[in-house]
């Protein structure tokens, strides 16, 4: 069974993934390009992030690179929700893409406050 780390780890590559594809079918306009670029940096970056928690020096900077990460899924999910509010896409998956932003937002945002309250 994999631990809790590897698991998130896990589920945060594959959101990551599937933001990068989700983007390259965004259409190839200024705005879609902005849009695809924005996306797919905060969902990558969350992931990253969470990384550099995982190998973190000190409780504090621990606490810090999770920060981080529940803001690059904050933004992601403000992204998300733009590009379904916008119309500049239309996926049977989107719902699912929204869903598992949201449980991944919920469970770091736990996690950056039993972070705090142990630091």
């Amino acid at each position: 069974m994999q631990n809790d780390k590897t698991n998130l780890s896990e589920r945060l590559l594959d959101f990551a993934a599937d933001i990068v594809k989700l983007a390259a079918q965004l259409n190839k306009t200024a705005v879609g390009r902005h849009v695809g670029l924005q996306i797919a940096r905060s969902a990558t970056s969350a992931g990253t992030n969470y990384e550099e928690a995982c190998g973190a020096q000190s409780r504090a900077d621990f606490t810090h690179k999770l920060q981080l990460v529940l803001k690059e899924l904050k933004e992601s999910l403000y992204w998300l929700r733009l590009i379904k509010k916008s119309d500049l896409l239309s996926s049977s998956d989107f719902d699912v893409l929204m869903q598992e932003a949201n449980e991944l937002t919920r469970i770091i945002a736990k996690s950056v406050v039993t972070a705090k309250r142990n630091t």
